[in-house]
């Protein structure tokens, strides 16, 4: 395989997320809301997954029930809180506003590693995590002139986005240990869809579903911006550095930003796209130098 495609792969995957807040914006406009569009994404993503496994590999789908309680973190507590308050949040505010205080995961990261892997809180850590914190307050107007353009629910919508997207790598970080990345992944949609299908209502809006549209950016929901997204992302994996990746990845609230520009004409000012710029440099520098992963790996033993 070249070398370049798997980069293409990761930067594909990513683009895929970032284009996400375009078809939970026409789903709203046609009548849904955030709940049900949440179950919507979990219902496609696990469909399509499940199909995909089956023609992959179909001993992937088993798993011991006693390790349901893995799933029930990744899927559950932290997907479909993760998309409820996504998806309230680009309600809220805005695609590109909210996809950039979703880029705050990885300050959450940074803090649940210290305090329950005892992970080192490095200057780089620390540096990056006040680089996010000073970057959200020019995203949501608090600086410099304290004119909040983000409503304080907005705020708390997107970085309660960014917490719970932060409790995926925690908890999958459990689950990995026992069984394969694309296991993980399709057992957390089937889990999130249980969970948040009976909660939803969707039985309420059927009619909707008469619409071929709604069924165009379903496909683009739960095939686009999430299955193919993943099989993109993790095929590159197997190529590049997961540091390198990660870096590659921050392409996603550009996209979005970019995106919501184009077909809403969203609109941010000077100081807002300043944040944006911190925020996803916060996310290049918690990137573990080579030296420091050397280090990691020879001094310290994770404790789960």
């Amino acid at each position: 395989m070249d070398h370049k495609y798997p980069y293409f792969f990761i930067l594909a995957g990513a683009a895929l997320w970032g284009i996400i807040g375009i078809f939970v914006t026409f789903l709203y406009e046609l009548g849904f809301t955030p709940t049900q569009v949440v179950a919507i994404r979990a219902l496609s993503a696990a469909f399509f997954l499940i199909v995909y496994v089956l023609y992959k590999n179909r001993k992937l789908l088993k798993i011991q029930f006693s390790d349901s309680k893995y799933f029930v973190g990744t899927g559950v507590i932290s997907i479909v809180f993760f998309n409820w308050f996504l998806f309230s949040a680009i309600k809220e505010t805005s695609i590109s506003i909210a996809a950039i205080l979703l880029y705050t995961a990885p300050a959450f990261v940074t803090i649940f590693s210290r305090v329950l892997f005892k992970e080192s809180l490095t200057p780089r850590k620390i540096l990056a995590l006040v680089t996010t914190f000073l970057g959200c307050t020019l995203v949501i107007g608090v600086l410099p002139n304290n004119n909040e353009t983000v409503s304080f629910y907005g705020m708390m919508l997107g970085l309660g986005s960014g917490l719970f997207y932060a409790l995926y790598s925690i908890f999958g970080k459990y689950a990995l240990r026992k069984y394969d990345s694309l296991t993980v992944t399709v057992y957390t949609f089937i889990f999130a869809a249980i969970a948040i299908t009976p909660l939803s209502g969707l039985w309420t809006v059927l009619p909707l579903f008469a619409n071929m549209q709604v069924w165009f950016y379903i496909i683009g929901l739960g095939f686009l911006s999430t299955m193919l997204a993943y099989i993109l992302y993790t095929k590159g994996l197997q190529s590049v550095e997961t540091s390198r990746a990660s870096i590659i990845a921050t392409i996603e609230p550009v996209v979005a930003a970019l995106l919501s520009f184009v077909v809403f004409q969203e609109k941010l000012n000077a100081w807002q796209y300043l944040g944006i710029i911190m925020v996803l440099l916060a996310v290049i520098i918690v990137q573990e130098t080579k030296k420091e992963k050397k280090n990691l790996i020879t001094t310290k033993t994770p404790t789960f």
